[in-house]
């Protein structure tokens, strides 16, 4: 008969075990933006993750996976381990990115525990300087005294500003030419020449040139005034009060990642958040820093897969 030996452990040496295995993790954290760098999403991961690092006292590296909705470094996060060593910058561009493709390899609400929202950032509609467009009531009446006529460009079509155009258009009951451009660059060109009409951009990247007097801003789209642009009414002050778009960034993790993971880094994203620096980084930006729940993070994701799928099939957008 064979005989089992059983093998205990020194006290002190089986504690030190338990405690290492509920220690927080010290390898560093790889935050994946899927956009490329110096946009509005990867300059708020690099802002809020560097002060995060420093309170969970574990390096975070942003990794920049830009694609086509989004969905390239969506994936990455989607398959990795869920041990929270992996993050996902996750945005508005998920929410678009379900109701716009016919196929993704991860479904947003399933795949991805969110964390917490990190801010807020409004589109505005833009006119050049000397536009003879003074409003968005003004705007309102052209447009329905001149059916066809107004033109409005956006960014590629099926993104936010896009999607963001096409719901004004929507809600105002209003007959425009919305024009696609390939990048911002080329929607300022075009207002600035005279080309278009109005453009619907996100605010940060355009307010060097509101500041210089080369562009003006009509309207903001979000429910509030912009702190940056105080003068500048919402689109809801203007005439429009069943319109309020604003798009948003936030942090997520694989489905699965433990609670109490989720939670050591929600709490270290809203004391980032609460620090005066980021929040004036995130300001000069266009956004406005704002935490949530995770719950509240999931919600508002859910929310914005319905609001624009809607937006997409009354638009007729052909899903790619």
């Amino acid at each position: 008969m064979r005989r089992r030996s059983l093998v205990v452990a020194p006290l002190g040496l089986a504690t030190s075990a338990a405690a290492l295995s509920q220690a927080p993790p010290t390898a560093p954290i790889t935050l994946v933006v899927p956009f490329g760098p110096g946009g509005i999403a990867d300059l708020t991961a690099r802002a809020v993750g560097k002060e995060m690092a420093a309170i969970l006292k574990q390096p975070i590296v942003v990794e920049n996976k830009p694609s086509a909705g989004a969905i390239v470094g969506s994936q990455q996060v989607a398959r990795a381990a869920p041990d929270g060593q992996t993050l996902l910058l996750m945005s508005n561009a998920n929410a678009v990115s379900a109701g716009l493709f016919r196929k993704l390899p991860f479904d947003a609400q399933k795949d991805f525990a969110p964390i917490s929202t990190l801010g807020t950032f409004d589109l505005a509609l833009f006119v050049a300087a000397d536009s003879p467009l003074k409003s968005v009531a003004h705007l309102l009446t052209r447009a329905r005294a001149q059916p066809g006529k107004l033109t409005v460009a956006t960014i590629a079509a099926g993104s936010t500003q896009h999607l963001a155009a096409e719901y004004f258009k929507s809600v105002a009951g209003i007959d425009v030419v919305i024009v696609p451009y390939k990048a911002t660059p080329a929607v300022i060109t075009a207002l600035r020449a005279g080309e278009v009409d109005v453009g619907f951009e996100i605010l940060g990247p355009m307010l060097g040139q509101v500041q210089a007097n080369a562009l003006r801003a009509l309207a903001v789209t979000s429910d509030r005034r912009f702190a940056g642009l105080p003068e500048v009414p919402t689109v809801q002050e203007s005439g429009l009060p069943g319109y309020n778009v604003a798009s948003w960034n936030a942090l997520a993790a694989p489905a699965g990642t433990p609670r109490a993971v989720v939670e050591r880094l929600q709490r270290a994203a809203q004391q980032a958040l609460a620090m005066p620096s980021v929040r004036q980084q995130l300001q000069a930006l266009g956004v406005r820093a704002q935490g949530s729940t995770p719950q509240q993070a999931q919600a508002l994701l859910a929310s914005e897969i319905k609001r624009w799928s809607d937006v997409i099939v009354k638009a007729k957008i052909e899903q790619q």
